[in-house]
């Protein structure tokens, strides 16, 4: 007579649905416990300026009186009456075309030189992505003697070979191109994060399409930029919020080439020459702390706040538009 062994059953006891709710519960106090710090700092450090500036942009505010509400007029003020408002919008523009343009091209082309070489790689690197980590102000003071027009090193140069170097920053012509010039010095943070995409494409498509007949050019155009294409979205809408947002260099390139080291105590060279440096950034600045309109100055800034989102949102669109549009093909 054979004995047969009944297997013991290794299935869980099922859980009673209340103890489940319990269990279900304590994992969300969990992960409220965690997010709670990082919640908390961002209701204090962004949720309450954004709305108490949005609040403030239709009062009239001086940070000593108790604000006065006057409803829109800050938002005429700035379309109607206000000058310097125009001019500030032009330049941030300028800079937010010819900055963003110049910047991903300059990165991707440095990257591009750095993704072929073969000796050396780590050194060049290195030495590419070191002006990022220079203090804006001191590499601006840095840059305004270097193109100073009469004993700067880079006009000694020009007419060394014969041709008359511009005044660059004390030029109204030269003052932006010459700030467009120290941005693209100091893209080095831009060009690795696009090395590092020109890194990860892989090889084996390189290779079978050159088996193909593809030369560089083809290769790079129909392998290389789909592949790093979301990584150049983002130096692009990462270039637009920091043009968006200049205001160190043009202040210290303005009162360095006017001659002066009182960047903080004068508005006297904000902007200079002619207000060309003076961008949509800096005149808040002037409006809300020198001349003490914080009610004005944040209707500015909402203004800015709206923009920024707006472009960033239509970048991120073409960009999904883009990607589906790769995948469906």
């Amino acid at each position: 007579m054979t004995a047969t062994l009944s297997r013991p059953d290794t299935d869980p006891a099922p859980v009673p649905a209340k103890g489940l709710g319990r269990v279900r519960s304590r994992r969300r106090w969990v992960v409220v416990g965690f997010l709670g710090p990082a919640a908390l700092g961002f209701l204090i450090f962004f949720g309450y300026p954004l709305v108490a500036t949005v609040y403030f942009s239709f009062t009239r505010y001086d940070l000593i009186n108790p604000p006065q509400w006057i409803g829109v007029g800050n938002y005429v003020r700035m379309f109607t009456t206000e000058p310097l408002v125009g001019t500030a919008a032009y330049n941030t523009l300028w800079l937010v075309i010819v900055l963003t343009i110049c910047r991903v091209l300059f990165a991707l082309g440095v990257a591009s030189v750095i993704s072929r070489l073969r000796r050396g790689v780590g050194l060049i690197r290195t030495l590419c992505y070191m002006p990022a980590l220079a203090p804006p102000a001191a590499a601006t003071l840095v840059f305004v003697f270097v193109f100073n027009p009469e004993f700067g090193p880079v006009n000694r140069f020009l007419r060394w070979v014969g041709v008359d170097g511009p005044l660059w920053f004390s030029d109204p012509a030269w003052s932006k191109p010459s700030l467009t010039l120290l941005v693209l010095w100091g893209s080095g943070e831009l060009m690795i994060v696009i090395l590092a995409a020109l890194l990860d494409v892989p090889h084996e498509l390189h290779e079978a399409a050159a088996l193909d007949g593809a030369g560089p050019a083809r290769r790079f155009w129909h392998i290389t930029l789909p592949s790093i294409s979301p990584v150049l979205m983002f130096g692009v809408v990462n270039s637009m919020i920091f043009s968006l947002q200049f205001f160190t260099q043009a202040v210290v390139a303005a009162s360095a080439a006017s001659g002066q080291s009182d960047v903080a105590g004068s508005t006297q060279y904000i902007g200079a020459p002619q207000n060309t440096t003076l961008t949509y950034p800096i005149w808040l600045y002037v409006q809300g702390f020198r001349y003490s309109n914080m009610g004005y100055a944040a209707a500015m800034a909402v203004l800015l706040f709206v923009v920024s989102a707006a472009f960033t949102l239509v970048l991120v669109r073409q960009l999904r538009k883009a990607s589906h549009a790769e995948e469906s093909a």
